[in-house]
């Protein structure tokens, strides 16, 4: 499967047009400002090629979970400003209905290299309601605005909604095109060569809070990897099915029983950790070294210790191909943060030999850009549950229903 993308747009398909671009400006808001612009940049190309070219720009997004309801917190206009700051340009906001009767005053109004930010699409319940009815509905609505769709929204392209799947189908009924944004074309680039045709050793790193989270994500790669490193919480789940002492350490009871199963099949390409950095609370900053497996029953696990550390960094460090899901240890807190920051100093290292390194999105992404490595990582997803939904191999319905080469 290979979609098209904007880069196979001409001038002539897009001058005068008005392009629907759908874009993740889900971005981290603190009275009422954008703290990290990174989503917001990560569209500037495809939306700079789109105005390059003449088309009138009708941007489409979510931001947090307004459930249906028009809220002033969950407003876009945050975005808009800080996106007009990166395109030394006006940006006009569109009202609370988001493609209603105003909205559509507003789109007819455009002028070609002109950019307006609908209000967030989440403020209408349809765009992400069970029904499916609902959300074509919703998407017929979005659809009537535009004559060309573009797909810049990695982050939820693992969801079935109105703006995200609705809308392309719409928009290729009508005989318009509906296409992927450069963002997406990189995202699903970088992830796929890492998983289809990876330079050897191939080693995942996973990392997190449940291993029920990621099982099928286990699964899917051991038949493509050479090696499997997981740390963080999902660790302890995997080494009490192995017979280790956890301690407090959190742990899916539930999934004792199938991670034992899941091991025996691994046999070696699985490596836990081998000693620890506990804590008597997890509020607790007084970090305590566990030499050895076993964790006292006194003591909860909060982050790899030292020999981990040294037998992780080793495997990734020799390493050609590169995929990290999920950090090693709590590395918001300082005290827990050794783990996941060595790691990240491994895949850097890694890549700066030469091999090819893709950050999962979600906490794998937080902790290398607040570390500073990202940008000597060759690619940091946007999109956390996108990144683990294309790497188990599931279905993509927004990509799917793109013009496919």
């Amino acid at each position: 499967m290979a979609a098209k993308t904007i880069a196979d747009l001409t001038k002539d398909d897009l001058a005068g047009k008005t392009v629907l671009m759908r874009v993740d400006f889900n971005v981290p808001l603190q009275d009422g400002v954008v703290t990290d612009d990174t989503r917001i940049t990560a569209a500037v190309p495809s939306i700079q090629k789109a105005l390059d070219d003449g088309a009138k720009l009708v941007l489409m997004s979510h931001l947090g979970r307004p459930k249906g309801e028009a809220k002033s917190e969950y407003s876009l206009k945050p975005a808009a400003d800080k996106l007009a700051e990166h395109l030394g340009k006006a940006v006009k906001l569109g009202p609370a209905d988001v493609a209603g009767a105003e909205a559509k005053t507003m789109v007819d109004a455009l002028q070609p290299g002109e950019v307006l930010v609908l209000e967030n699409v989440r403020y209408d319940k349809r765009e992400d309601s069970k029904d499916e009815a609902e959300v074509t509905a919703f998407g017929k609505e979005l659809a009537a605005l535009g004559d060309v769709y573009v797909n810049d929204a990695f982050g939820t392209c693992h969801r079935k909604h109105a703006s995200m799947w609705a809308v392309p189908r719409e928009i290729l009924a009508k005989g318009g095109h509906a296409v992927a944004g450069y963002l997406v074309e990189k995202e699903i680039k970088y992830l796929h060569e890492a998983v289809a045709n990876p330079a050897r050793p191939f080693t995942a790193i996973l990392g997190g809070a449940k291993v029920s989270d990621k099982i099928k994500l286990i699964s899917s790669l051991l038949g493509k990897c050479d090696k499997i490193l997981i740390g963080g919480a999902m660790a302890y789940t995997l080494l009490k099915a192995k017979g280790a002492k956890i301690g407090k350490s959190l742990v899916e009871e539930d999934q004792v029983e199938p991670m034992k199963a899941l091991l025996a099949e691994a046999g070696d390409k699985i490596a836990l950790p081998c000693d620890h950095l506990g804590a008597t609370e997890f509020g607790s900053d007084d970090a305590q070294a566990i030499d050895g497996v076993d964790i006292p029953d006194d003591l909860m696990g909060m982050d790899i210790g030292p020999k981990t550390i040294q037998t992780f960094s080793g495997a990734v460090k020799a390493s050609k191909t590169v995929v990290w899901n999920g950090p090693m240890g709590v590395f918001e807190r300082p005290a827990y943060a050794a783990g996941t920051k060595a790691v990240a100093e491994a895949v850097a290292a890694a890549t700066q030999n030469g091999a090819i390194s893709v950050i999962g999105g979600g906490d794998s992404a937080a902790a290398v850009e607040q570390m500073g490595l990202g940008e000597k990582m060759t690619h940091v997803s946007t999109g956390g549950g996108a990144s683990l939904t294309y790497l188990e191999g599931k279905p993509m319905p927004p990509i799917e229903v793109l013009e496919q080469k």
